[in-house]
């Protein structure tokens, strides 16, 4: 792609079905643009999202909106104490008829994954997850099964001081490319909840407006958006600046591919075929805060104003 904005149908938002994504879903998920275009930029990316909120701010609303819109198929994994890898991966059966195993899929075999309240599992059932975020893929009895595509992974957690929760280990919070918080909506936005009532009907009869191929087709538009040699090594100053800075090692070049991902997605829903210095720093905070000690977005916004802009 030329090193200009793309055409006049794909200006501000993107391509039309992008931008009707957002309009719709906006109508449906009230008083959080913001979240679900960083939601959008994720997925365009390929990658994976931990939304961590109490309880009841509309995380699994968010997550049938964003499947049913996109027209991708949604499956629900409900963590507790109890719930076992092969809850989830699946497992081989044996058929007495043919005297072989069968492999029957679990419930990660989706588009999308909702993964309801992860840190309510043991380290044992949450590890299960890392294969498939990393390869998009599960080995069950040594055999390797290849999950769908388009892949995409959201997982809720509590905060982690209420009772019944696991921490995520450092592995497994770095396979998420961006962590989402809703947090209470404005008096305005909440007072629409109130009237509207439970909307899973309204979300059912919302139209679908695009399909897994029509997915795929634009992450591969992704692909081609250009980044300058001097975003390049501005990102890098990121990474180097916060090695220096925090206490369990700072970032690693994966969350600088992953940061560089991300704005690549966030030009393209703003109409640009390169990215630009805004881009980075809209994602960065979504990208980057969960693989610092603390995990706090003000940390770098703080991180960024310090380093200077090419």
């Amino acid at each position: 792609m030329a090193l200009t904005d793309i055409s006049s149908s794909e200006k501000s938002t993107g391509p039309k079905e992008l931008k009707s994504f957002l309009d719709e879903a906006g109508g449906l998920i009230l008083g959080k643009p913001q979240e679900l275009k960083l939601a959008l930029a994720c997925l365009l990316s390929r990658g994976h999202i931990l939304m961590e909120d109490l309880p009841g701010m509309g995380k699994t609303t968010f997550v049938m909106v964003i499947s049913h819109l996109l027209g991708l198929k949604l499956s629900r994994i409900q963590f507790t104490n109890d719930i076992l890898p092969a809850d989830i991966l699946g497992t081989n059966i044996y058929d007495r008829d043919t005297k072989t195993f069968t492999f029957h899929p679990g419930p990660i075999f989706s588009e999308v994954v909702l993964g309801d309240e992860l840190n309510r599992a043991t380290p044992k059932t949450q590890s299960a997850f890392l294969q498939a975020m990393e390869e998009k893929a599960v080995t069950v009895d040594g055999t390797t099964h290849a999950l769908p595509e388009p892949f995409f992974l959201i997982a809720t957690q509590n905060p982690t001081d209420q009772a019944g929760t696991y921490p995520l280990p450092e592995s497994q919070m770095d396979r998420f490319m961006m962590r989402i918080s809703l947090g209470y909506p404005s008096k305005q936005s909440e007072i629409g909840i109130l009237k509207a009532g439970d909307s899973r009907n309204k979300i059912l009869s919302a139209p679908q407006l695009l399909s897994g191929t029509r997915l795929a087709e634009t992450q591969k538009k992704i692909d081609e958006i250009h980044i300058s040699d001097a975003l390049v090594e501005y990102v890098q100053n990121i990474l180097e600046s916060s090695r220096k800075l925090d206490s369990m090692g700072g970032l690693s070049p994966r969350a600088g591919l992953l940061l560089l991902s991300a704005a690549k997605s966030w030009a393209y829903l703003e109409g640009r075929s390169m990215v630009l210095p805004e881009d980075i720093k809209a994602v960065a905070p979504s990208v980057l805060s969960h693989r610092l000690s603390g995990g706090n977005e003000a940390a770098i916004q703080k991180l960024l104003s310090e380093i200077s802009v090419p």
